[in-house]
């Protein structure tokens, strides 16, 4: 199963409708008796220099509730022994006008974000694709969070 739900960033009850959401997801897949459930979400829970991404006074308070709600549900999620899951939080540069495209190619990391040489941590949706279609066909990170980038 594959869970990219979002509750709608406009949303008044984004926290709340958001868990509600996912929980519902993790719930389905257990009762399906599907396998496995990787989740995609975003970087805000991701670890730098011993803080989360989220809780950074840089951090855009446009998109903080919902970050907010999916670092709650990793960590609901991360004790769940029930589902075979997969939490990919990608890169903290992850928008719309990243030029790289399909390259193929990226580096992988856990619970901190991945950085290139110039200090980015940046991957294009085409790679996002690529990375999470890897970790689907050659699984690496069973009950665990990763995240890619260049």
């Amino acid at each position: 199963m594959l869970n990219a739900f979002n509750a709608g960033w406009t949303n008044p009850n984004l926290c709340a409708d958001f868990l509600a959401g996912s929980r519902a997801i993790d719930q389905a897949t257990e009762q399906a008796g599907v396998p496995r459930l990787f989740v995609i979400d975003g970087a805000g829970s991701l670890f730098l220099d011993g803080q989360q991404l989220v809780d950074g006074p840089q951090f855009p308070a446009t998109i903080k509730p919902g970050a907010l709600a999916a670092r709650d549900y990793l960590t609901e999620l991360k004790p769940n022994t029930q589902l075979d899951w997969t939490f990919f939080s990608p890169a903290i540069e992850m928008h719309a006008g990243i030029a790289t495209g399909r390259t193929g190619h990226y580096r992988l990391g856990t619970e901190s974000p991945v950085f290139n040489t110039e200090g980015r941590s940046i991957l294009s949706g085409e790679d996002l694709a690529v990375a999470v279609l890897d970790e689907i066909e050659r699984p690496q990170f069973s009950r665990q969070r990763f995240t890619a980038a260049y």
